[in-house]
């Protein structure tokens, strides 16, 4: 991991994606393949069960100091405070939500999950290491 290089005050101006989790691998945090029943890192070659995937926050912002317009993403668990659970525990919750309306794109958020994270960060200002 790299180290802070400096703090930015900025306050993000919209949610770049609808998709905040991604299963990742626990040696490099790459984003997993994900087999009907196993995974595979594509970075570390790391494999497994499919079932036994850990999942991580990715938030990607466009964000905006007094004067300049950044397009930034927020990874891990620094996240946890502001959706109240984990990323693995969240994505449990969409998989239940989405069993039950029925809907057949297991990687779509819920569009009021959408709303929810748009009212928490748009409009905000945060400090952003770098």
């Amino acid at each position: 991991m790299t180290s802070v290089r400096g703090l930015l005050a900025a306050s993000v101006i919209s949610v770049q994606n609808s998709c905040f989790i991604y299963p990742a691998c626990q040696k490099c945090f790459s984003r997993l393949i994900l087999y009907s029943r196993r995974f595979s890192c594509l970075k570390c070659g790391c494999t497994g069960e499919a079932k036994d995937a850990s999942y991580r926050y990715r938030l990607s912002l466009k964000i905006a100091d007094t004067n300049d317009l950044f397009d930034i993403t927020v990874f891990g668990s620094c996240l946890d405070p502001f959706f109240g659970v984990t990323a693995e525990t969240l994505r449990r919750y969409i998989q239940d939500f989405n069993q039950l309306s029925g809907e057949t794109n297991t990687d779509a958020s819920p569009a009021v999950l959408v709303q929810a994270v748009e009212s928490c960060f748009i409009g905000k200002r945060f400090i952003f290491g770098l």
